[in-house]
């Protein structure tokens, strides 16, 4: 009500389509690059590139799954554009990311519908520095069980689609160019959102590393290769704002996230986890839901 100019933000951002093709192109050069190296160059590649673009990539879906690359009127032509950018990352998930990312919206912090929260048997589990460290190595797993042991889903047709694609994209670079470019696309995925400087987003976002604050900004670097993910504030206030100008949200209204708990490192924000006695998967709020709940 106080700016709104900021209304002018709510439309499509279509440099995301020609980007996510560029990206994806990138990966399909690596995997015939890779196809003839040594193995350890194969590992090495697929930490130091592969998993930089299959995380970067993840965040793409994540813009995408709001409707980002071809706005609200053409929500199919978003569905459809999630399942080609999910190709090089090796294992369908677009579709079903999309279904469960809205109800994390919708009821943040929910009492078994918002997968983002950790099961209790995380919490119980990875409670020592140690186990806390072997838990940011396994967070891609993590996210792959948690909504099949929190709110499982039946499966949609679109969500047929997306693994068809995928096995056949896969099957497609395997024939092609063999075991070590399979191996680098599913490897990149594994590190990109394991232990890598961008999965400090995970934590960041809404660990209450201090009490009372849920949700928090990440105003670093790293938001270059990541769609300003970290602007996660500004994202929650406006879902419909593409990445690329939730820093002219800041901006415009700067009065209400200026003086808001901001981090300015992933990685401090990885080492502190680890390292804080007080912090653990348990950090976060949970919500017991009232009245009606309308999921996707």
């Amino acid at each position: 009500a106080k700016h709104p100019e900021i209304k002018a933000l709510m439309k499509p951002d279509y440099n995301l389509i020609w980007v996510v093709v560029l990206m994806v192109l990138a990966q399909l050069t690596a995997f015939y690059l890779v196809k003839d190296l040594d193995w350890k160059w194969v590992v090495f590649w697929a930490y130091v590139f592969g998993s930089c673009i299959s995380h970067s990539m993840t965040l793409a879906i994540h813009e995408i799954s709001h409707n980002s690359a071809f706005g609200n009127s053409k929500a199919m032509w978003n569905r459809w554009f999630g399942i080609f950018a999910n190709l090089p990352l090796g294992l369908p998930y677009s579709i079903s990311f999309k279904r469960y990312h809205m109800d994390h919206h919708r009821y943040l912090g929910g009492d078994g519908i918002d997968v983002d929260i950790p099961t209790n048997f995380e919490g119980w589990f990875f409670c020592t520095r140690f186990r806390k460290f072997i838990w940011i190595v396994l967070q891609p797993f993590f996210y792959a069980i948690r909504p099949l042991c929190i709110n499982p889903k039946p499966i949609t047709r679109l969500e047929i689609i997306n693994l068809l694609a995928q096995l056949a994209f896969d099957v497609a670079i395997y024939y092609l160019w063999g075991v070590k470019s399979i191996f680098y696309m599913l490897a990149g995925s594994v590190l990109g959102l394991g232990l890598h400087p961008i999965s400090g987003h995970f934590i960041a976002e809404h660990y209450m590393f201090l009490k009372g604050h849920e949700t928090y900004s990440y105003y670093g670097p790293l938001n270059l290769l990541t769609f300003n993910v970290g602007y996660h504030n500004e994202h929650h206030d406006f879902p419909n704002i593409p990445g690329k100008s939730l820093p002219l949200v800041k901006k415009i209204a700067a009065e209400y996230y200026d003086n808001l708990p901001q981090y300015n490192s992933w990685i401090k924000v990885l080492y502190d986890f680890v390292m804080d006695d007080t912090i653990s998967p348990y950090s976060r709020m949970k919500r017991q839901l009232k009245g009606e709940v309308k999921q996707d």
